[in-house]
């Protein structure tokens, strides 16, 4: 009789049931637990969008978007390269115009404002006593417009280090100037010969190293250099601009060669818009440089250099005048005026030569830099009255050298002579006369500096809007053309 297991009542065997994570054998038994499911390193995003890229730009429409894309980026980089770089010329343009350059005509004014005062004083001393109102109101005059002009300089000079350290002397100085002139004219009042001192140690202020005169023409120089910074900036010429532009052209005329040899087209439609868009602006630049180049390159020439040269000559003027009269108030011991003043003539016409500059004088210079008649009428007429003061001049020191004192004062200011007659032709009148004709000069020069330069402004005034409107009408010209060839292989 045959045994079943224990507890199987139907005489089959039982297997055993699996155990979850194992795997059967051969014969059902358990075998080794699996590990689990190895999963493969994802890819950076990066990667992926790379090698996605890549695969496209096997196939030729995927090379046609990469064409695209390039061109956009080139037309539109180009526009804005050129947008940047023209702003910034016009922008230094405009700081010739409404900054540098008049801060360097306030600083050459200054200086004349303070030669000036100093040549009047000093002829107000030789009339003896109470000097003239006219003489006063025009020392008054002058000293007002130094201190306002000062004050704007100082202002509107905050950038430079130079100008501020100028502005501060000026500023310490001319208070003790103006007390010293005043101390000079109180004694001159009394008839006390201690006028005459004080006279001579202002105009030492003056003129000393490091004196008025010395600062205001620092700060002249240091506002001319600011211009002339000014003046580089605005005329540098646009090289990256110039490079973006025809690297521009380059790869758009590339792109239709190869759209032409890939379907025997000979144009599209919007690759060529693109191309004529950039034309435009690349030619619009050239273009509107060179006239903006050339018209600012006119200003400093015939403008501001002009005035630098005009703005020497009345400054030689005036130290000229002041020099002829300190001769006289020195009494006998005024040499080095008399020395200064020969100096200060022979630079501003040269050795004595009748009507005629003397070539390379600040009178010839300035005839001729000037291009206009309007302009070359008024140094020729300085040059003229310069010869006549000279003759006049030499006239005053005959009769002081010879010991006729009060002659030679009537000579340089008027009145009578020691023989009684009235002298109604003087030095200062001459005087007057070129100072009057430089100012005309100056005037003029000024005015064509101005036109010129704001000229050549406005031949970039367009050109930052134009360039970047067009770039973009390129820009998406060039993705139209590609998308229209694109969709051929849809």
């Amino acid at each position: 009789m045959t045994q079943t297991p224990t507890g199987n009542t139907t005489g089959t065997a039982q297997v055993p049931a699996p155990v979850p994570g194992q795997a059967r054998g051969h014969q059902g038994a358990p075998a080794h637990p699996l590990p689990p499911a190895a999963h493969a390193p994802r890819r950076a995003a990066w990667r992926e969008s790379l090698t996605r890229v890549r695969a496209a730009a096997t196939t030729e429409p995927g090379r046609l978007r990469v064409v695209g894309a390039v061109l956009a980026v080139v037309v539109v980089a180009f526009g804005a390269v050129t947008a940047w770089q023209v702003a910034e010329r016009q922008s230094a343009a405009g700081n010739v115009i409404d900054h540098s350059g008049p801060l360097s005509a306030n600083a050459a004014e200054i200086y004349r404002s303070l030669a000036d005062a100093d040549a009047t004083v000093a002829g107000g001393f030789l009339v003896g006593g109470e000097e003239p109102k006219a003489v006063s109101d025009r020392y008054q005059r002058d000293i007002t417009t130094a201190a306002e002009l000062i004050a704007d300089a100082a202002a509107n000079s905050a950038g430079s280090k130079e100008a501020r350290t100028q502005i501060a002397a000026l500023n310490s100085q001319l208070p003790h100037y103006t007390e010293l002139v005043a101390t000079a004219q109180a004694d001159n009042r009394q008839g006390l010969p201690l006028g005459g001192a004080y006279l001579r140690y202002a105009d030492q202020q003056m003129r000393k190293q490091g004196g008025l005169l010395d600062a205001a023409d620092k700060l002249y120089q240091a506002e001319n250099g600011r211009l002339g910074a000014d003046y580089a900036d605005a005329k540098a010429l646009p090289y990256a601009s110039w490079a973006l532009g025809v690297i521009a052209l380059g790869t758009l005329v590339w792109a239709q060669r190869r759209h032409y040899r890939r379907t025997n087209r000979v144009f599209n439609q919007g690759m060529l818009t693109a191309t004529a868009a950039t034309s435009v602006v690349l030619l619009w630049l050239v273009a509107a440089h060179t006239v903006a180049r050339t018209d600012l390159t006119d200003s400093y020439h015939h403008g501001a250099q002009s005035m630098q040269v005009l703005n020497n000559a009345r400054t030689d003027v005036l130290q000229a005048r002041g020099d002829e009269n300190l001769t006289l108030v020195a009494r006998g011991s005024g040499d080095a005026y008399e020395e200064s003043f020969s100096k200060e003539m022979d630079a501003l016409a040269g050795p004595a030569a009748g009507d005629q500059a003397g070539r390379g004088s600040e009178l010839a210079q300035a005839l001729a830099l000037a291009d206009k008649e309007a302009g070359r009428a008024p140094v020729r007429s300085a040059i003229a009255n310069v010869a006549e003061w000279r003759q006049r001049h030499t006239d005053e020191r005959s009769a002081d050298d010879s010991g006729d004192y009060t002659t030679a004062v009537a000579e340089v200011i008027g009145g009578k002579k020691s023989s009684g007659a009235t002298v109604t032709e003087t030095t200062a009148q001459t005087f007057d006369a070129v100072d009057t004709s430089l100012g005309r000069a100056v005037a003029q020069e000024q005015q064509e500096f101005h036109q010129a330069a704001t000229d050549g402004r406005g031949a970039l005034a367009l050109l930052p809007v134009g360039a970047g409107v067009l770039a973009l009408l390129a820009a998406g010209a060039a993705v139209i053309g590609v998308g229209r060839r694109l969709s051929e292989y849809r």
